[in-house]
């Protein structure tokens, strides 16, 4: 149990490190936001194909929801959009990346 609180913690903090760096070197202003999700491979190619910046990493399905949790609480983000992660199981549905974007950035 321990071990997945420090497993969790660093994938968090690589994660957040990361997503900072990337809002950064983007411009990304106060208005915003980064959408996270749960995905498949299949899914993290679409994602990427069709917005830009986007980070993914891929997280063992045991801990993904927890570090999905994690990562929303430090950035101020209440489980909001369209898809709730708890309807999806990490566990059952092939879910091991972790995709942010911004919905507002198309790649053109």
């Amino acid at each position: 149990m321990i071990m997945d609180k420090q497993v969790i913690e660093s994938q968090v903090r690589m994660y957040m490190f990361d997503l900072l760096n990337t809002a950064k070197e983007h411009g990304f202003k106060g208005e915003d936001s980064w959408e996270l999700s749960m995905v498949t491979n299949s899914e993290r190619i679409k994602i990427q194909k069709d917005y830009y910046p986007t980070l993914a990493a891929k997280i063992v399905p045991e801990i993904l929801l927890q570090v999905l949790h994690t990562i929303r609480t430090r950035l101020n983000q209440s489980n909001k959009g369209e898809q709730k992660p708890d309807d999806r199981n990490a566990l059952n549905e092939d879910l091991n990346y972790l995709v942010a974007f911004n919905p507002k950035r198309p790649r053109s």
